[in-house]
């Protein structure tokens, strides 16, 4: 039996970089990203991962939080969905300063200094996110998930830190990830799934 995309050949956890579109992977790899608690998925890779996939509906029905991880099943494969903070306007909260949003993680309050509407995860929610997807995991016998820089994108993650936490969660397991990036656009700019 040939090993899934990202799985050395002995097997065994592996984490593996590549240039590419997500998309491209096989029919058969498992996927996963991050989402709002509200399952919009309004911007950057959601919003393909919601055309593809679609579901929403059966997202929602799950009734997951931040730092839990909502499930799919599309044919071959799964398809994880990291449940991060939903930011809302202090506004909404007569009690905080209008120049501030709020961030719900579980039963912590966070506040960052934004103006605008913004959907961002934290570093604590994230790891609960992977945690709760690496049981699932090994629940199912799942050994490779394709993935891109999950956190990094729109939510301005970083890279580094998310990547070791990767390698924290995973590398106990016989569970490779396969990290896609796009590549550097013309503009010098690199793209962001």
């Amino acid at each position: 039996m040939l090993p899934s995309l990202g799985q050395n050949a002995e097997g065994g956890w592996r984490l593996r970089h590549v240039k590419g579109d997500l998309f491209s992977c096989r029919e058969d790899e498992v996927l996963a990203h991050c989402i709002s608690e509200d399952c919009r998925m309004g911007a950057g890779i959601a919003v393909k991962f919601k055309k593809q996939f679609s579901g929403v509906d059966e997202l929602k029905k799950q009734k997951k939080v931040p730092g839990q991880c909502a499930v799919l099943k599309r044919n071959k494969r799964f398809v994880y969905y990291l449940v991060r903070c939903l930011a809302l306007y202090t506004n909404q909260l007569k009690h905080i300063k209008p120049f501030y949003f709020v961030i719900f993680c579980g039963v912590s309050l966070l506040q960052i200094t934004k103006e605008k509407y913004s959907h961002k995860p934290t570093y604590d929610n994230l790891r609960q996110s992977l945690e709760d997807m690496k049981s699932h995991c090994l629940q199912n016998g799942v050994t490779g998930i394709s993935m891109p820089r999950i956190g990094c994108g729109l939510d301005r993650l970083s890279w580094d830190k998310v990547e070791e936490m990767l390698k924290q969660v995973f590398q106990p397991t016989d569970i490779s990830i396969t990290v896609y990036t796009l590549p550097v656009k013309p503009t010098g700019k690199p793209s962001f799934h």
